[in-house]
């Protein structure tokens, strides 16, 4: 398994398709790095020489933010809307959705597991 940037690539798979498997890479990114660098998109991650592994993972190194950069990057981002107190941020520090979808009767992925709220007693039930 080559190792591109600190992330193992499937051996099997074709080359444009492995680095997806880098954080931060899809698959434009991918076919645009192999572009640059002339290499063919077809080959097998497994198949690239020493050579080719060392110029990708320059490329990728030089031109984008991958792996832990950018997930530093990004909860930087989120922390930064929830100290300002912004709307997107409010969002954040809830737990809800935060961008524009419905809450009533989906969100469970944001929302997580119900949490259920015991219903109104009627006067009778009271009494009785």
């Amino acid at each position: 398994m080559p190792r591109i940037v600190g992330v193992d690539v499937p051996n099997e798979k074709p080359i444009w398709i492995a680095l997806t498997y880098i954080h931060g890479i899809g698959q434009f990114s991918a076919r645009k790095i192999l572009t640059e660098l002339g290499i063919d998109m077809n080959i097998r991650a497994g198949k690239l020489s020493e050579e080719e592994v060392t110029k990708i993972a320059q490329t990728i190194d030089r031109d984008y933010a991958v792996e832990g950069q950018l997930r530093r990057r990004v909860s930087q981002d989120i922390l930064r809307l929830k100290e300002i107190g912004c709307y997107r941020g409010v969002r954040h520090r809830k737990g809800l959705p935060v961008r524009g979808q419905q809450t009533q009767s989906n969100a469970r992925t944001r929302k997580g597991k119900r949490k259920t709220v015991a219903g109104k007693q009627s006067v009778k039930e009271m009494r009785g």
